[in-house]
């Protein structure tokens, strides 16, 4: 399995286009994947002939697996691991790990009470019936010692004896005293829609995120007059000297990656009881698909580019989003995201955050009303141009004064945005 990203740590087989003793040529394309971000291609290293598919349709892969064997021609050069893993060749859904066969009589397994559950993780045990000692006790392939969703699968198929013992409860929800509400279904009215791979992964994001970080929102109203008369001004010509459409997005994310750079402790991930600060200012943009999916563009090193530079850079993801034909770099490391719920007429929203970082902005419509305005003359009421801005953040490192303060600078440089900046 290729590396697919920085945060990139396994990817699903979707389909094989090849199948064993298919002649195959370099770089054609052999299988389809699919991470949490994006489906990709995997093209293959030489030509040859395929004479072995180790993992089959369906099966979640760690990066670095060997997904297949082709045997090269004579004039093809190709790199062979001298150790390989062994591998499940009936079934396989992910890497074997080191089995030996269990005792006669069920043996207590030794459980890690520091090992750290992911939501993920809590929810298959309680799917499988795995006691909380039993989980603790699986080996973790992840980072410092994680045990990772592949580790639960791989242990559940050479268990052998279960563990006497409670089933694993999910501490971070209180334990129901009523049952699960019933839910009405009318077969000659409703009907049932099944949710997509993508749908399915979102959902779980959603729900991670939720338990993970201790959302707080705090919001803004700006007054973006100068910025919406400079754009009304300036659109035709931008749009004659590059070609581009100008929207307020490129602003928006100048404005964010401006106030990142004023406060860069925004612009970090937590690892456990680690904070990791982000050089590089990476803007995620929540961008609709076809499909009603959402997915997360990213502008790379926003506080590095200009307006107009933005402004291409951000065209050509929402392009390639609307045509599906986003590759894994533009939906991999960002470290900040905006999500313009004022496109779909929304006044304001509580965004939720995209893990791993700990804020999200989300940008209100933009509407005309009358507002008290100070001029030398006195206060007056005048037709302002007036927004909300809403910032979720993680409250775990992100305290109300940073999170007040970063969103405080956001609305300044919209708010004092110069209507005489060239184009």
């Amino acid at each position: 399995m290729p590396k697919m990203g920085e945060s990139i740590s396994e990817a699903t087989i979707i389909n094989w286009l090849k199948n064993v003793g298919d002649v195959v040529e370099a770089e054609e394309t052999i299988l389809e994947v699919a991470t949490d971000k994006v489906d990709s291609e995997v093209p293959s290293p030489v030509t040859g002939v395929i004479t072995e598919i180790r993992y089959q349709k369906d099966a979640v892969v760690a990066v670095g697996e060997i997904l297949a064997l082709i045997e090269a021609d004579a004039n093809a050069v190709v790199e062979k691991k001298a150790e390989e893993k062994p591998v499940v060749k009936e079934n396989p859904t992910v890497s074997v790990t080191n089995t030996s066969s269990p005792p006669a009589q069920p043996i207590q397994l030794k459980s890690n009470p520091d090992a750290f559950l992911s939501p993920l993780i809590v929810s298959i045990a309680q799917k499988e019936n795995l006691s909380l000692e039993e989980v603790q006790s699986i080996p973790g392939t992840g980072a410092e010692g994680r045990i990772r969703k592949s580790d639960v699968f791989n242990y559940l198929k050479n268990r052998k004896y279960p563990l006497q013992s409670k089933p694993i409860i999910n501490n971070s929800q209180p334990t129901l005293t009523y049952p699960k509400p019933v839910i009405a279904f009318n077969e000659e009215k409703d009907y049932i829609i099944e949710m997509d791979r993508m749908r399915k992964m979102i959902a779980d994001h959603m729900v991670y995120s939720k338990q993970t970080s201790p959302h707080v929102t705090s919001y803004l109203e700006v007054d973006v007059t100068n910025l919406v008369n400079w754009r009304n001004a300036v659109k035709d010509k931008f749009q004659e000297k590059y070609n581009e459409k100008l929207t307020f997005t490129p602003v928006f994310i100048d404005a964010v990656a401006r106030a990142i750079a004023d406060f860069p402790l925004i612009n970090v991930s937590v690892d456990e009881k680690k904070i990791i600060v982000h050089k590089d200012i990476n803007i995620g943009m929540a961008t609709a698909l076809p499909t009603g999916n959402l997915i997360v563009s990213v502008v790379k090193n926003a506080n590095e580019k200009d307006i107009p530079t933005i402004a291409k850079t951000v065209n050509h993801l929402a392009v390639s989003a609307r045509e599906n034909k986003l590759k894994p770099e533009d939906v991999k490391g960002s470290t900040f995201t905006i999500s313009n719920v004022g496109t779909f007429g929304s006044l304001m929203g509580t965004p939720i955050i995209n893990q791993p970082e700990v804020a999200i902005l989300a940008l209100g419509i933009i509407k005309k009303r009358p507002e008290v305005i100070t001029t030398e003359k006195g206060d007056e009421i005048a037709i302002r141009s007036m927004m909300f801005l809403s910032l979720s953040f993680d409250h775990r490192v992100v305290d109300g004064f940073l999170g007040g303060s970063f969103l405080k600078r956001v609305g300044d440089y919209l708010e004092k945005f110069d209507p005489n900046t060239p184009i």
